[in-house]
């Protein structure tokens, strides 16, 4: 067994010592704050981790990814929690439910995800990184809706427009939520953001739209040329009383 599969099974066994994963992102952002992303080397994570140089490339593949940790764990359970949803649920609350994951992440540490969001904000690698973890979540609740909307004309394009959708409305909370540093309750911030999009594109506002266009009618009122207005009225009133 590796020294790696060691630490984490302590770990998980009931002993007080952080797996080296933990120790690793631990010891990166002390570095980061006391020297800045830039000035800090994997080799000084890995001294102060305790751990050799191996050992941050079974987890990390890169310094970049270290302040990532979380994110391939949550796009597993993302991408689980999508395959076992219900066929005949609403495909658009089933993606905001997914996108609440991320939420429940972030929301879990709100000391470290404050601490991230100011560092990502400061170092632009990290902001491109970040970006392609945001895409790589977006591309999983495309690919759902896809699924679902597959027997439709547009179902690629109205795939791709709900998830972008679901991402912004989330990430749009979220981030108001880590400028504050962390303070207040964000789920219903994010509730409400994401209702939006249900409200706009689920199967609910399909049927609002398809049953108002159905309750609707329409009074045509025929006159011949001249006749008074107050008849035309008259009649009219009478069509709508009808």
């Amino acid at each position: 067994m590796s020294e790696a599969n060691e630490q984490d099974r302590a770990a998980g066994s009931g002993g007080a010592r952080p797996t080296m994963r933990d120790a690793l992102v631990e010891a990166a952002f002390q570095l980061f704050s006391e020297r800045g992303f830039e000035q800090t080397t994997i080799d000084d994570i890995v001294s102060l981790a305790g751990v050799g140089r191996r050992s941050f490339f079974r987890y990390f593949p890169s310094k970049e990814a270290v302040v990532f940790p979380d994110h391939d764990g949550c796009l597993a359970d993302m991408t689980a929690l999508l395959e076992t949803a219900d066929p005949s649920g609403d495909p658009v609350e089933q993606v905001c439910d997914a996108a609440r994951l991320v939420l429940r992440m972030y929301a879990g540490n709100p000391a470290f995800s404050v601490g991230r969001y100011r560092l990502t904000k400061q170092v632009p690698t990290l902001r491109i990184h970040e970006l392609s973890v945001v895409w790589r979540y977006e591309r999983t609740l495309a690919g759902h809706l896809r699924s679902r909307y597959a027997a439709r004309a547009d179902g690629a394009l109205r795939a791709d427009v709900i998830a972008a959708a679901v991402v912004a409305a989330h990430n749009y909370a979220l981030r108001a939520w880590l400028r504050s540093g962390g303070e207040g309750e964000v789920g219903a911030a994010v509730d409400e953001a994401l209702q939006l999009v249900v409200d706009t594109w689920g199967n609910g506002a399909e049927g609002a739209g398809a049953a108002g266009s159905q309750d609707e009618e329409v009074v045509v009122m025929v006159a011949r040329r001249g006749t008074p207005m107050w008849r035309v009225v008259q009649g009219v009133e009478a069509a709508l009383e009808d």
